[in-house]
C-alpha cells in the first residue's frame, strides 16, 4: 500500500491508502503524559498497545460494536476506516481516580453506584478542559441525540470491557474512548483501547496502565507485557 504521513499524534502516526475511506495507523513507542509534558521513548510500547488494541477492537467487533478496525497489519500497524473524528474525550469512570479523586477530594478506589461519563474538548492548547452536554451544544460538536448515542454506547462499551478484564483478574477503573463519523455520517468507536488510554488495576491494588509511567512506578512495558498476556487467555 502507498502512503503519506496525514497526522502525527503523541501515540501514533497516521498515512493514506490507496482507499481514500481506509487509513493506516502506526503505534510509536512514545509515552506522554500531563498533555505532553512529560514524554519518553520506551522500547516496544508500540508493539504491545497494537497488540492490546487489536486484540479488544477485534472483540467488540464481533461483539456487534461499529468500530473503525478493520485489520491488524504488522506488529505496529492497524488497517482503520478514516472517520471525521468528534473533538471529544469520552471518559466512564467505574471507581475514583485520578483527576476525579483530586477534583472532588475523595479517594482513590471507591466503587460509583452507576458509571459516570464525563466530556472533555479535544484541545491541546486548552488542555482539554472537562466539560457538560450544555458546552458541547454550544460549541456545536454534537446534538441532543448525538450526546445522548455517545453515552449510551459508551455504557454498552463498558459492561462487556468490565466482563471481559473481569474474567483475567483486573479490575477496570476508568477508560477514555473517541469516536468519530464514517464515510456514511454513522458515530463510530475510532482511535484505541489500550493501557494509554485505561485504568486497570489488579487484586492486589496494582496499577497495570499508564499511571505506571505518569506516577514513576515502575517499567512500563512489565506491566503492559502482563495485561498482553493475560488478554491472550481470554475464552
Amino acid at each position: 500500500m502507498s502512503k503519506q504521513l496525514i497526522y502525527s499524534g503523541k501515540a501514533k502516526d497516521i498515512y493514506t491508502t490507496e482507499d481514500e475511506n481506509l487509513i493506516i495507523s502506526t503505534y510509536k513507542d512514545q509515552a506522554t503524559a500531563f498533555n505532553g509534558v512529560k514524554k519518553e521513548q520506551i522500547a516496544g510500547k508500540g508493539v504491545l498497545n497494537n497488540q492490546i488494541s487489536s486484540f479488544i477492537f477485534e472483540k467488540l467487533n464481533v461483539a456487534g460494536v461499529a468500530t473503525h478496525f478493520v485489520e491488524k497489519l504488522s506488529d505496529t500497524e492497524q488497517l482503520n476506516k478514516k472517520v471525521k473524528i468528534i473533538p471529544l474525550e469520552v471518559v466512564l469512570r467505574n471507581y475514583t481516580a485520578g483527576s476525579f479523586s483530586k477534583r472532588f477530594g475523595v479517594d482513590e478506589g471507591i466503587a460509583l453506584e452507576t458509571p459516570i461519563v464525563e466530556f472533555y474538548y479535544k484541545n491541546d492548547d486548552l488542555d482539554d478542559p472537562f466539560i457538560n452536554d450544555e458546552h458541547v451544544k454550544f460549541l456545536q460538536i454534537a446534538g441532543d441525540q448525538q450526546i445522548a448515542y455517545l453515552k449510551e454506547e459508551t455504557r454498552r462499551i463498558n459492561e462487556l470491557l468490565k466482563v471481559w478484564f473481569a474474567e483475567i483478574g483486573l479490575k477496570l477503573i476508568d477508560f477514555k474512548l473517541e469516536f468519530g463519523f464514517d464515510k456514511d455520517g454513522k458515530i463510530i468507536l475510532a482511535d484505541e483501547f489500550s493501557p494509554d488510554n485505561c485504568r486497570l488495576w489488579d487484586a492486589d491494588g496494582n496499577h497495570m496502565d499508564k499511571d505506571v509511567f505518569r506516577r514513576g512506578l515502575g517499567e512500563l512495558t512489565d506491566v503492559y507485557e502482563i495485561v498482553w498476556e493475560k488478554l491472550q487467555g481470554l475464552k
